[in-house]
């Protein structure tokens, strides 16, 4: 009990002392640990001290054994350098006489090589020598062959001179032939082709060997391959021009104007280029000709163009010009320039009859009056938009009549300038082929260029009654002839197809009674060959012009427009016949 205070303290001091006994012994505990764990360390500490020395016993072994090693290496590698050294003393030696002989054999190959360049270039102005003595021959050789070719230009121009001459002093048929070239619709025809046979049908079969002859190869499975000629007076290969053409059918105009009736027909199989030979290059939507691109005008422009340039060179008032347009559609004439009351154009049916001279005529044809080439083209564009036509497989257009486009050219004479001379008509005929053919201008210029400067015959002064003379020009513009396996027609153009082949049949068998001279000629058997009567079997210069097609497809109907061809040139009418014109005085 603390004193004074009547507390008793003995139990705190009691636990304060258990307390401090306590941490006492945790304190010795703990250092009996530390002792322990004091003594551990010395012993590794020891252990360690050892295995140091141990270590250090053995790096100075290392390294003695490093230096010993370094010391037998350093003397190994000199020893192997002073080897490589050796080796590449002698690879120096060897490379040192190596180049010594490249250095031989490269003079001597220079030496070698520049002997052959000496000789090379001697032999080259050898060469040169003999190459300006060959220009030389060339060049004589080029005049030689220019002066034979020239030659025969002439002797060329003066044999076809002189058979144009037989052929007036004979009556013969002109027969020209046009080849067409190959076209898009060759090959894309409806019907169907066998496939081991299309290679064939997509062959050229037909070509021009030359300006007179026509070459046809003539193949057919399982036997040999056949090549047939036929003479011309004149072929025109695939490239020729429409210029070209007509160049040869121009001479024959000036005969119009000397008294002489003119047919020009074109003939062929459908969708040979008849139409485009005769008209040029046609509008779709009515099936008019364009005349937009002179250069591919054809035939009836073009003669129409130069009827008119030469009459602008005749006196004025002594010509005017008609034309009518008619086509033959199943043997039955219709007049293409008949106008209703309203005046508007219309196909009308005529009839064609024998007058008591023996020719042919169409009462109530319609005539129209002319003054210069645009009023006539106008009037045949009006007349071909009534043209009847029907696609086929072989010809989209086909023309399903056959249409004749006439000129009658009035000439008006005084009654004491008549006579007839043939050494005029020779003159003539010599004037033509001396013709150039260039194109006139545009068609569209006034009506006053190339006018017929018409006048009535009371205008025309002269001491006697004047008198007229009529020539006419027939340009033709046949239907094409055709294979129904080939055309896939049906119905009404079939029936066509039968009409035109029959006409076609009957134009051929009146040219086989002419030419065999027969007592009887059969033109009334068709409308289209009795329409012709005069331009077939009368006096006009008759020209034909084949059209064909190369295709070997359509080779069946080539060979029969050729074999007609060749009919046709074999028929003799007799010297012709022109109507009295005025023999012109020195004077004028």
């Amino acid at each position: 009990m603390w004193p004074g205070s009547g507390l008793d303290l003995g139990p705190v001091w009691s636990l304060r002392a258990r307390q401090l006994e306590q941490r006492l012994r945790t304190k010795e505990e703990r250092i009996v640990v530390l002792e322990t764990e004091n003594a551990l360390l010395h012993l590794k500490l020891a252990e360690y001290q050892g295995f140091a020395g141990r270590s250090t016993d053995e790096v100075l072994q290392l390294y003695s054994a490093h230096r010993q090693q370094q010391t037998l290496q350093s003397s190994s590698l000199v020893t192997q350098l002073h080897r490589a050294i050796q080796r590449l003393k002698q690879d120096l030696k060897s490379l040192h006489s190596f180049a010594l002989e490249l250095s031989k054999d490269f003079q001597h190959q220079c030496k070698t090589y520049l002997y052959q360049v000496l000789t090379a270039v001697q032999r080259i102005q050898l060469q040169n020598e003999a190459m300006q003595m060959f220009q030389i021959k060339a060049f004589d050789l080029e005049q030689s062959l220019q002066e034979v070719t020239e030659r025969y230009e002439k002797e060329k121009h003066k044999r076809r001179a002189l058979h144009n001459s037989l052929v007036e002093l004979r009556g013969n048929i002109r027969v020209h032939c046009r080849i067409r070239p190959l076209l898009a619709f060759d090959t894309a025809a409806g019907h169907t082709i066998p496939q081991d046979r299309q290679r064939n049908f997509s062959e050229k079969v037909a070509y021009a060997a030359d300006d007179e002859t026509v070459l046809v190869k003539c193949n057919r499975p399982g036997h040999a391959s056949i090549n047939k000629t036929f003479q011309f007076e004149r072929v025109y290969n695939a490239s020729e021009s429409q210029d070209t053409v007509f160049a040869d059918v121009a001479p024959l105009l000036t005969s119009l104007l000397d008294g002489y009736n003119v047919c020009i027909m074109a003939y062929g199989q459908t969708g040979s280029g008849k139409t485009y030979t005769m008209l040029g290059p046609q509008l779709e939507e009515n099936f008019a000709f364009s005349i937009e691109d002179e250069s591919e005008l054809g035939i009836i422009p073009r003669a129409t163009q130069e009827v008119f340039r030469l009459i602008s060179e005749k006196p004025p008032g002594s010509y005017w010009v008609e034309v009518s347009v008619v086509e033959v559609y199943n043997n039955e004439i219709f007049d293409l320039l008949a106008k209703d009351s309203c005046g508007r154009v219309f196909g009308v049916k005529r009839d064609v009859v024998t007058t008591r001279e023996g020719k042919s005529d169409v009462p109530l044809l319609t005539y129209e009056t002319v003054e210069n080439a645009s009023e006539f083209l106008h009037l045949v564009n009006k007349g071909l938009q009534l043209r009847v036509r029907h696609p086929t497989l072989v010809h989209a257009h086909s023309s399903r009549s056959h249409l004749v486009v006439t000129l009658t050219i009035t000439t008006i004479v005084s009654g004491d300038n008549f006579g007839i001379s043939w050494e005029d008509e020779l003159t003539s005929q010599k004037r033509n082929k001396e013709v150039s053919c260039t194109f006139p201008q545009k068609m569209r210029e006034n009506k006053s260029t190339f006018s017929s400067r018409a006048s009535s015959p009371a205008q025309f002064e002269t001491t006697e009654k004047p008198k007229q003379i009529k020539t006419r020009l027939q340009l033709v513009d046949l239907a094409g002839s055709e294979c129904v396996g080939m055309s896939g027609v049906t119905g009404a153009a079939l029936r066509e197809t039968s009409f035109i082949n029959r006409s076609l049949s009957a134009l051929a068998d009146v040219l086989g009674a002419i030419a065999e001279q027969r007592s009887h000629v059969p033109y009334r058997n068709s409308k289209l060959t009795h329409l012709l009567q005069d331009a077939v079997g009368g006096d006009a210069k008759l020209l034909v012009m084949l059209c064909i097609s190369p295709d070997q497809k359509y080779l069946a109907e080539s060979m029969q427009s050729l074999g007609f061809g060749t009919r046709a040139r074999q028929v003799q009418r007799g010297q012709l016949k022109k109507k009295n014109l005025p023999v012109p005085s020195k004077a004028k």
